[in-house]
């Protein structure tokens, strides 16, 4: 039975992808180079994290009960007692009464419950007007406030930023256990398509899609692998997906995924593995092909750069967050308000480029072939499938670009 063309909904598509997706293994690799991949494993501390409690301020460690009442006219007096050196311990504790000075990460002299910061004192020989009460832990990080030796400082499936660097530098992490980077295969294929180097001809156009595709996949986290222009030849086609599919993690195909006879890309991957799906209720890029040879999930894109945008944000990403373990969405979203009405056909969703100004959303109407909508865009809205449109005035989710 043919699959051409059998619509489903963004869902059921969004679904198939997800169990498509075969999770990459791991491997372990330097601390200093694992900005923004992802966690194989939890990181656990190995240590308590601070080892020891410690001020977060420059100033004096106290008795806080020793400043109660103080202020600029009536300071609490108490005597110095010396003061704790970075990264020494401190030998006697403090008794009532006085203080002892503390830089920032410095040790907290036994006896002492707080820190009043060096701004609310004056020195004055050998002893330090305090001018503000401080309360009981004020100013203190206690030890192992942060983390205790064995807590998962980062969990399995985290991209790690560089506060994420940072803390597993303090867990004593010098090697990160992070899932290999996909491998993604990108082909273009069509007769009128031409390298963006060469001037196009009348019924040319220069292959735009490669790029944005490749683009995507990088800032999704995988590496793009460019095989360029396959022409409109089902030996060429097959012979440059099964190199694709055997070198990669997976395929996405731009072009030849409209229902015409001289497409063959579905066609082709059913000869090869098996097309799922073939058509979307979705607008632009009803005619998406989501399939697999062998293993490997295969992805058939619209040929207009704008469609297989919209696709690749709506429905390929969550491939690639499958395949990495990726538990963070890399789509911002913010809310705004329609300016106008927005129409659309009930069974398919929509999504719709707007432009975004102090919270107002402005459709931006345009042909599925247009490029310049991308560009003047910040992101797009979702008309749900059983609705007819939006309103002027509707408060709606914008996925920001």
């Amino acid at each position: 039975m043919s699959l051409f063309l059998q619509v489903v909904s963004v869902s059921k598509a969004i679904e198939e992808i997800r169990n498509l997706a075969v999770r990459c293994s791991g491997e372990t690799i330097p601390l200093i180079e694992a900005l923004h991949r992802i966690l194989a494993e939890d990181v656990l501390a190995d240590v308590d994290i601070p080892g020891f409690t410690r001020s977060v301020v420059d100033g004096y460690a106290v008795r806080s009960g020793d400043t109660t009442g103080s202020s600029d006219t009536i300071p609490s007096i108490l005597p110095l007692r010396g003061s704790v050196a970075m990264g020494a311990s401190v030998g006697d504790s403090l008794r009532s009464g006085e203080c002892i000075y503390v830089p920032t990460g410095g040790i907290l002299p036994e006896g002492a419950d707080a820190v009043i910061m060096i701004e609310y004192t004056e020195k004055i020989g050998k002893e330090v007007l305090v001018k503000k009460p401080v309360a009981h832990g004020e100013n203190v990080l206690l030890y192992n406030e942060d983390f205790s030796s064995g807590d998962a400082v980062c969990k399995k499936g985290r991209r790690l930023s560089p506060q994420d660097i940072g803390v597993l530098a303090a867990a004593g992490c010098i090697d990160v256990p992070v899932v290999t980077i996909p491998r993604i295969g990108i082909l273009s294929t069509g007769n009128e398509l031409v390298p963006v180097n060469i001037q196009p001809l009348p019924g040319q156009v220069r292959d735009v899609n490669s790029y944005v595709v490749a683009s995507f996949v990088r800032e999704q986290g995988c590496t793009p692998v460019i095989y360029g222009i396959v022409p409109d030849d089902r030996n060429a086609l097959r012979s440059a997906l099964s190199k694709a599919a055997a070198e990669c993690d997976a395929v996405l195909i731009s072009g030849g995924s409209s229902k015409d006879d001289r497409d063959m890309v579905a066609a082709i991957i059913r000869d090869m593995g098996e097309v799922l799906i073939h058509g979307i209720a979705i607008a632009p890029g009803k005619p998406t092909i989501i399939g697999r040879c062998g293993n490997k999930p295969v992805i058939g894109l619209p040929g207009h750069p704008a469609s297989a945008f919209i696709v690749l944000v709506v429905i390929v990403r969550h491939l690639f967050a499958g395949m990495t373990g990726d538990r963070e969405s890399r789509v911002r979203s913010v809310q705004a308000r329609l300016d106008q009405n927005v129409p659309s056909s009930r069974g398919r969703e929509d999504y719709v480029r707007v432009i975004l100004h102090d919270g107002i959303a402005t459709p931006l109407f345009g042909k599925s072939g247009l490029l310049n909508t991308l560009i003047k865009s910040h992101g797009i809205i979702r008309i749900p499938a059983e609705s007819e449109g939006l309103e002027t005035g509707t408060l709606v989710e914008v996925m920001v670009w």
